[in-house]
């Protein structure tokens, strides 16, 4: 069984409430986790490091001098990698670092992920995100009086939150996500992931 405080929308702590165990109660599990994380990134990566090989270099494959009697090395063409302007040898290639999770284990990393935090008590609920228009000015005194300022936190958002995404776009220490897109990574990132009841019900109603 795991709690998560509740707020109300002035940042006011109010009570403990309990999260759904098979989100927020499950054992979790490790290699889930790193196999997701390690995709997610992965993935992300664009692989067009590239250098140019032999024969992609601009030079002659005529040999610069003969072989013996000059007294220098020996060279055989001069786009070889020991020259100036020649070739890097075994340089880094176009290709894809494309990993595929399966979709089970996915899930089974995002409930990890979500459980290890509720197990910290790293979970936050809030009443209502309640921002009439986008201040960071008012988010900042939520955030200080519910006592998450300066402290790495995720906020997990519905559609209708847009004023909170507003208001915290210029803060370095609070990112959001939407709800219907946040991954393994992004929780496990955070040090406090914080959501408002809507955005729970969203979670556990069938989006995972």
């Amino acid at each position: 069984m795991s709690n998560a405080k509740l707020y109300a929308s002035s940042g006011e702590f109010k009570s403990e409430i309990e999260l759904p165990v098979e989100f927020f109660g499950i054992e979790p599990n490790e290699i889930a986790i790193y196999l997701a994380v390690k995709a997610i990134l992965n993935n992300r990566r664009q692989g067009t490091a590239h250098s140019k090989s032999k024969s992609e270099i601009s030079g002659g494959t005529r040999k610069p001098w003969k072989q013996k009697g000059t007294g220098q090395a020996r060279a055989g063409q001069n786009t070889s990698p020991v020259w100036v302007r020649g070739n890097k040898a075994h340089g880094p290639k176009k290709h894809k670092y494309f990993e595929k999770v399966n979709k089970k284990v996915k899930r089974l990393a995002f409930r990890s992920a979500l459980s290890s935090r509720a197990k910290e008590s790293r979970i936050g609920l809030f009443e209502k995100f309640d921002f009439s228009s986008p201040k960071t000015k008012d988010f900042l005194a939520v955030a200080g009086k519910a006592g998450f300022e300066q402290k790495n936190v995720l906020f997990l958002a519905t559609p209708e939150e847009r004023n909170l995404i507003r208001s915290l776009t210029n803060v370095p220490w609070a990112r959001w996500a939407w709800i219907k897109d946040v991954n393994t990574y992004d929780v496990m990132r955070a040090r406090f992931i914080l959501m408002s009841q809507d955005a729970l019900k969203l979670l556990t109603g069938g989006l995972r």
